[in-house]
């Protein structure tokens, strides 16, 4: 069972997602909160595998409690205004559901979520990296991308840049497609680190990646 938490100011909201949880066999309602303070020592004590959080909340916005914890259930944001969009895929979300939520719509981000799950307890959530003679245990979470550089790649992470011993063809084979994709011919970057998508560039941590012809259509499934 998915263990799951509703966060949202609206009774109304509640109650829909409520039913919804109800009517799910493979959910259960582990909190129910009015707003993002009230949660906190909640969630800390209960903790949940799904939070379905409103962005639009007294005091403390959705998107920014979401950012305030450390330990991250899987989060699908549901709101009326669809501007935040765009703050809640920078944030890994799993999905993005418009008021008033359609039960068909709720069903689609719910396998969604299933998919993630599955994901994480089949995969590991590092790959060993070589460097020199080296191999490095690295987190997936600390890539940003990766870039050719002739026989050898290089791994933008969060705080350095490794040089390692690997094509860019190999590392594409190893890594989890559900999480990293080609963007061109020399890079493959980490979809959860994407800021924003303009014409055909990628931007991730201030840097533009280009996104070449034959990998768009895969790039904006993947991200989709």
């Amino acid at each position: 069972m998915i263990r799951c938490a509703i966060i949202d100011d609206e009774p109304l909201s509640r109650d829909v997602l409520r039913q919804f949880i109800s009517d799910h066999p493979d959910l259960i309602l582990a909190g129910e909160y009015k707003d993002a303070l009230e949660s906190i020592n909640g969630l800390e004590t209960n903790p949940v595998d799904l939070l379905l959080l409103d962005i639009n909340l007294p005091k403390l916005s959705g998107i920014n409690f979401y950012k305030t914890l450390v330990n991250k259930p899987l989060v699908i944001f549901t709101t009326a205004y669809p501007e935040f969009a765009l703050e809640g895929f920078e944030l890994n979300a799993v999905d993005y559901l418009m008021k008033p939520i359609p039960f068909d719509r709720f069903l689609q981000a719910i396998q969604k979520v299933k998919e993630r799950l599955k994901t994480q307890q089949d995969s590991p959530e590092y790959i060993m990296l070589k460097v020199d003679k080296k191999l490095y245990r690295t987190a997936f979470e600390d890539i940003l991308f990766f870039e050719a550089f002739g026989d050898y790649a290089k791994v933008y992470l969060e705080s350095q840049v490794l040089i390692i011993t690997s094509t860019m063809k190999k590392m594409e084979a190893e890594l989890p497609k559900e999480l990293f994709v080609r963007t061109h011919k020399s890079y493959i970057i980490n979809t959860s680190k994407v800021e924003f998508i303009e014409g055909n560039q990628i931007k991730i941590r201030g840097k533009m990646i280009p996104i070449g012809m034959r990998y768009r259509e895969n790039l904006l499934k993947q991200l989709n």
